[in-house]
């Protein structure tokens, strides 16, 4: 007899293992699909039915089954509801982000599913379940060629409309809606041609977004390698041919030529008859990065972003599941299409936070992608200009990783140079306005030159500080070296790691001037404040456009790419924005970058803020001097001193690294730990504390049994934003050596644990942040 593995399509963490169902013998051939690994089933379960993943097929006799259960109390599929959407390694991989980031096992199972392509049961409000059929699925549009009797078809003079369609049908084929648009309702005319065979009617599958090119691709041409990109290129192919699921970090400057790597890497894979994932950060995901895949590979590349509609993403992963598709590029979700035969996975500017998912399973796509190519016995690529603190370690530490460096712009051209802008001294010397004199003068210099500026205001994070303006002091905890969060409510200034709390200050504890500043400012008050500014520009005579983006004007579809193409188009302009226009932006009359806050983000109550201000001014100044016109960068800061500020400024790591790596290991932070954050949350603020304290008890007490000496159970305290949309929310830290297993030894107690409905838990293994 045949027995299905089942994985309930119910996300709790009660049902954390698939269910034993009977699979019919006979075949049925009244229905469409056959009960396979990775298609949807119906099956009972209680007293109503639902829908379920199948994540393994066992032919077993029935003594081996008796042995193993009570074969009476099985159940059979009812049915199947769809074709095989992966296969028994999607199944492993959804069993593996289950159990190391203790998900519920149904949430890891869906994201190898189609976009909006499965059905599922819903309750309506009489309490009855019904099933669901799925939101999206394939189009298929109406095709009129030419008919066996096309050419000797003669239609009556006065008919009209067949004249016409068969006047246009001699140019090709034709849509149904096409001809309905010339000529009106046609239904009847087709029916009638068809019938006289001078015309075939078909049905042919329309996928939406991007057109086939066809035949006419002709590849984009190689540029020559540098002895930098020839030693990456390398590199990888060693690995791919070690086959033991290496990887390889390329630790090139911005500008180095590192996409050109990842394009002849994985020419050579395809050429070799294996395929490939590029993963980008979503804001990086731009027309302009996938044109370069698709001008070297054409049409068996697919594209999976969430700027597309469900119906393309459907499309795409139909694609890919065809076998058609060779090359995926997308966000960190494209990790888990169908693509076969993978050989290698490319991970672009992996320090990016936005490879972490946020919500359940919280996976980060480095660590699955690593899990996955040596399951494969392929290769992983990771590259960055400002490679993650965990990356650099382990290309020291893991036999498995090494680590290319491309030191130099592919084009020769040097970096530009960064001018640390001392905003303290500017208000020192009667400045009020948020541009320095220094960046006002140069942005002049530039505009009137006719060439373009970009200015990043950073506004990353939503926890406000306190700061003076005279002196730079920002008040601070005194047990754990991190900023105090403001909390307007109240008006008091906490740390949300230890609890140490004080009123806010009327006057600065250092040098006692009024002047103490909540920080942050919006990017409408910034572009207006600007464009003040540059109208007053004495040099500058005509009007230059200000073109923003952030979250608001980036919302529509193509919004991203019409800006971009904007500025692009401009004689002189201003690219003001946030984060998003930090990577990925290539445009050759760029010649002044200006960061008009770096300490957003360093002030923040964040064990990374060091290092993702690193990061980002380093990643912001690559923006400039691309090309033949030599670039500057201005980063205005309050904390010029400031080991991450002075190091971006040198492009020096070395230094920053011997600034941050000490405090990490005196604090017990990563690389040194691992961790796990449980997050706590409830509209009842009252349980949701109960709930925290007595979780972290049982979490001392699980830990003290199996974890061992060297780990560590923090108190449970109030996240930074302790409410959220009318939601209290705590945490609880547990940190563990390095080389730990923190998910076996935390998963049985939260497998274990008895729901409250009023309080939600859940937990993010190997967290980004702990805010």
């Amino acid at each position: 007899m045949k027995i299905a593995q089942v994985v309930l399509d119910i996300p709790t963490q009660a049902l954390d293992a698939p269910y034993t169902y009977l699979v019919a013998e006979e075949k049925n051939d009244d229905l469409e699909f056959d009960v396979a690994v990775g298609c949807v089933v119906l099956v009972p379960f209680g007293g109503r039915r639902a829908c379920g993943f199948v994540v393994a097929i066992e032919e077993v006799s029935e003594l081996d089954l008796a042995q193993r259960m009570d074969p009476s109390k099985l159940k059979h599929v009812i049915r199947a509801l769809g074709p095989a959407y992966f296969d028994e390694e999607g199944a492993a991989c959804a069993q593996y982000l289950s159990e190391r980031y203790i998900a519920p096992l149904s949430a890891c199972v869906r994201l190898f599913t189609p976009p909006g392509g499965i059905p599922r049961m819903v309750r309506s409000r009489d309490g009855h379940w019904r099933l669901e059929e799925p939101t999206v699925g394939e189009v298929d549009d109406r095709w009129i060629t030419a008919g066996p009797a096309f050419g000797e078809f003669r239609p009556r003079k006065n008919a009209a409309k067949q004249i016409a369609i068969l006047k246009a049908l001699e140019a090709g084929d034709l849509r149904a809606v096409e001809l309905s648009a010339e000529f009106g309702a046609v239904a009847s005319t087709l029916k009638a041609l068809e019938a006289k065979g001078a015309i075939a009617i078909e049905r042919r599958r329309r996928f939406r977004g991007d057109a086939p090119r066809g035949n006419s691709f002709v590849p984009s041409v190689k540029p020559q390698l540098t002895e930098g990109q020839k030693a990456a290129v390398d590199a990888i192919a060693q690995a791919r041919a070690a086959a033991r699921g290496e990887t390889v970090l390329i630790d090139g400057v911005t500008g180095s030529g590192k996409t050109e790597v990842y394009l002849q890497a994985i020419e050579s894979v395809v050429e070799a008859g294996r395929t490939a994932i590029v993963l980008v950060p979503e804001i990086s995901l731009t027309p302009q990065t996938v044109a370069r895949f698709r001008g070297r590979f054409g049409d068996r590349v697919a594209v999976m972003h969430s700027r597309m509609s469900q119906g393309e993403r459907y499309d795409q992963w139909d694609f890919i599941r065809s076998g058609e598709a060779r090359v995926v590029v997308g966000a960190r979700s494209a990790l888990f299409t169908p693509l076969s035969n993978l050989g290698l996975i490319i991970i672009d500017e992996e320090h990016e936070g936005s490879y972490k998912q946020d919500s359940a399973p919280r996976y980060h796509a480095r660590d699955v992608a690593l899990w996955m190519v040596r399951r494969a016995g392929a290769t992983l690529v990771l590259g960055s200009a400002t490679p993650s603190i965990e990356s650099l370690h382990a290309a020291v530490k893991d036999p498995l990783w090494r680590a290319v460096l491309l030191p130099e712009r592919a084009n020769g051209r040097p970096l530009p140079q960064i001018t640390v802008i001392d905003m303290a001294k500017e208000f020192g010397q009667g400045s009020r306005s948020m541009f320095s004199r220094t960046l006002a003068r140069a942005l002049e210099e530039e505009l009137a030159a006719g060439r373009k500026a970009v200015l990043m205001l950073n506004q990353r994070g939503f926890a406000k500080f306190v700061l003076c303006r005279a002196c730079g002091f920002v008040p601070s905890c005194p047990h754990c070296s991190t900023s105090l969060t403001y909390h307007e409510q109240g008006a008091y200034l906490t740390c949300h790691h230890c609890g140490y709390r004080i009123p806010v200050p009327g006057a600065c504890p250092e040098c006692a001037s009024p002047y103490l500043k909540k920080f942050g400012a919006g990017t409408q008050r910034v572009e207006a404040d600007l464009r003040v500014l540059i109208d007053g520009f004495s040099s500058v005579t005509s009007e230059v456009p200000i073109i923003r983006m952030d979250a608001d004007t980036t919302k529509g579809k193509n919004a991203h790419q019409d800006l971009l193409d904007r500025f692009a188009s401009a004689d002189a302009a201003v690219l003001l924005g946030t984060q998003m226009i930090a990577k990925g932006l290539d445009f050759d009359d760029v010649t002044l970058v200006g960061v008009i806050n770096a300490d957003t983000m360093l002030n923040l109550p964040d064990y990374r803020a060091a290092e993702r201000t690193f990061d980002l001014v380093e990643q912001v100044a690559g923006r400039a001097g691309r090309a033949e016109l030599p670039g500057r960068v201005m980063v205005q800061t309050y904390e010029a001193d400031h080991a991450a500020i002075r190091a971006a400024a040198r492009y020096d790591r070395a230094l920053f690294l011997r600034d941050e790596l000490p405090k990490r290991k005196a604090l017990g932070y990563p690389p040194y730990v691992r961790m796990a954050n449980v997050l706590i949350w409830g509209k009842d603020e009252k349980s949701v504390e109960g709930q925290a304290k007595a979780l972290q008890r049982d979490l001392v007490r699980r830990v003290s049994e199996y974890g061992g000496s060297a780990w560590r159970v923090h108190d449970a305290v109030p996240c930074v934003l302790a409410k959220l949309r009318n939601t209290y929310r705590w945490h609880i830290v547990v940190k563990c050596p390095v080389d730990a297993d923190i998910a076996r030894v935390l998963l049985p107690l939260f497998r274990a644990r008895k729901a409250d409905p009023r309080v939600s838990v859940a937990v993010d293994v190997d967290p980004n942040d702990l805010l």
